[in-house]
């Protein structure tokens, strides 16, 4: 069985080191779930919108990691836009355990933020929200 390509949504400022430990979790032997090495090192230049859209095409699912100022974060927020016209499946993830973790703009009132946890995020990728 082939594993979801996922795409990562994150606050590149504020929250790359949340982006780092899921990176990490994707390479445990039992994830359910890959990571195409399309997350970006530093900010895009030019028309990035598109190239983010032809990114988030590729994968079967997103996961948006939420943090302390997610909610502030323009780039999140246009992503989870796209990936909503798209009509990609998606959920957000509490990336922090401590403080409050806030949705980005774009999220629905409905959009549940679920705990990061190993169990999970294993019934996540599997559809289990």
């Amino acid at each position: 069985m082939t594993k979801p390509r996922v795409f990562i949504s994150f606050d590149f400022d504020n929250d790359s080191d949340l982006r780092d430990f899921l990176v990490g979790q994707a390479k445990h032997p039992d994830s359910p779930f890959e990571i195409e090495n399309w997350s970006l090192k530093e900010p895009l230049t030019g028309d990035w919108k598109e190239k983010i859209k032809t990114r988030i095409r590729r994968c079967e699912q997103v996961i948006v990691l939420c943090g302390h100022k997610t909610d502030t974060a323009t780039g999140v927020d246009i992503e989870l836009r796209i990936t909503q016209e798209e009509r990609k499946p998606y959920f957000l993830l509490a990336g922090r355990k401590e403080g409050e973790n806030k949705k980005p703009k774009s999220a629905s009132y409905s959009d549940k933020m679920y705990k990061w946890t190993w169990a999970n995020l294993k019934l996540l990728i599997q559809g289990q929200r």
